[in-house]
């Protein structure tokens, strides 16, 4: 009987943030409502015989995962916070494209530079950055949403093909799934489809972007944090290919450094403490995150997930994987990875392959699928899920292309 209740306020709480644009109910509290709710009925009516002990183990668990994002974002988002309002971002942008150019070629450049940087860093630094490029540039608001869906899906498949760029991946190749030399096998079908949907998107662009330049200098210190930044998602990634250090470590350790490093280098400027730049991290992003992992890590306590391996029994792991891509628009791809993983399943090199890709690009299909897109639409007001929504067809096309490719390409991994 709960399950069926918290599976209803589950359902309940994902049409809310759909037509929040009707009700004009933020989506961060209906989530955070909802996602609450379902673990205090948890304890209340404890499900399958469960101790009010074993109910706080699993909310640790999941209460674990969840602090482990919110402070890597916090952290992620206090340097883009300070360097966006230092301007530095827009001048970078200035500096190296041309003043002058076209949507299109615009389009080309964002896209190829979100798949590239999310491969090597995480896909939340890379939307963060990639999103701040477009906001610096004025443009209709139109065209603002398709070049934040484009991002989103470049994001998510450069993620794909390297074990740094997407937890997923991850996931695989530690289970032994996959190699980093199969993982290689992915960069070229999903570049392939970002590329294809970046034509679809611009279809119709004929504008010209004129970019200002600006003759301000480059502040020292800003300069300065920004190496920090960069030298923080570089060690990142090599202390977690070394020594297997927690990215949320070695950010957290970035962000003491840039906080010291800024005491002394704005210790003659009359401006704001470094540590007040925490305050302008958008914490309704973060508790909206908060809600649906909460709501996600509930699905997975009452073996509602575990009901996707099942489709495997239905159908063949080609049609069965590419459903998996598309249901990871609704479930987090990180406990439907998990759940997948734990039911041993059966299968060639090749199709792990097409499960990786599926699971890492298929969240992009909805807004709410996939961290980028949760990010993009706290930072664009005007990215809704219905706005978002209208792209739909242009995603699913995209990802079925690159599913497609995957699936010539995996041939080579036997």
């Amino acid at each position: 009987m709960l399950t069926a209740v918290i599976l209803g306020l589950v359902a309940l709480a994902f049409v809310l943030i759909v037509i929040e644009d009707i009700i004009h109910v933020n989506k961060a509290k209906t989530t955070l409502f909802f996602g609450t709710l379902c673990w205090i009925l948890a304890f209340i009516f404890p499900m399958h015989g469960a101790t009010s002990a074993e109910v706080s183990e699993q909310l640790n668990h999941n209460l674990l995962e969840i602090a482990t994002l919110w402070l890597f974002l916090m952290s992620t988002m206090t340097f883009v916070a300070y360097l966006n309002s230092k301007g530095f971002i827009s001048q970078m942008v200035q500096r190296m494209l041309p003043s002058e150019l076209s949507e299109r070629r615009l389009m080309f450049i964002i896209a190829a530079f979100a798949f590239v940087f999310s491969s090597f860093a995480d896909n939340v630094t890379a939307t963060l950055v990639s999103i701040a490029v477009i906001a610096s540039l004025k443009m209709d608001v139109k065209k603002r949403i398709k070049y934040a869906t484009l991002i989103i899906f470049a994001v998510n498949s450069g993620g794909v093909s390297l074990i740094t760029g997407d937890v997923t991946t991850l996931m695989f190749f530690l289970a032994g799934k996959v190699t980093i030399a199969h993982l290689l096998l992915l960069v070229v079908p999903a570049f392939f489809a970002v590329a294809v949907l970046a034509i679809l998107l611009s279809r119709g662009m004929k504008d010209r972007i004129v970019i200002e330049k600006s003759t301000k200098p480059i502040e020292k210190a800003d300069a300065i944090i920004a190496g920090i930044f960069a030298a923080t998602i570089g060690s990142t990634l090599l202390l977690n290919i070394l020594f297997q250090i927690p990215p949320v470590l070695t950010f957290l350790f970035g962000l003491g450094i840039m906080f010291l490093s800024a005491q002394y280098l704005l210790r003659k400027k009359a401006t704001q403490s470094i540590l007040n730049y925490v305050r302008e991290v958008e914490f309704e992003t973060l508790l909206f995150f908060l809600g649906v992992l909460l709501l996600v890590g509930i699905l997975k306590e009452v073996g509602f997930l575990n009901n996707f391996t099942n489709l495997y029994n239905v159908l063949p792991p080609l049609q069965a994987n590419y459903l998996m891509g598309i249901s990871s628009s609704l479930i987090d791809n990180v406990p439907l990875t998990a759940a997948l993983l734990k039911a041993d399943l059966s299968m060639s090199t090749a199709e792990w392959l097409l499960l990786t890709y599926a699971t890492g690009v298929g969240g992009s299909i909805l807004i709410i699928g996939s961290a980028a897109g949760i990010i993009a639409m706290s930072k664009i007001k005007e990215l809704t899920f219905g706005s978002y929504f209208k792209m739909a067809g242009y995603l699913l096309f995209a990802y079925s292309l690159g599913y497609s490719g995957v699936y010539f390409f995996g041939q080579f991994a036997s």
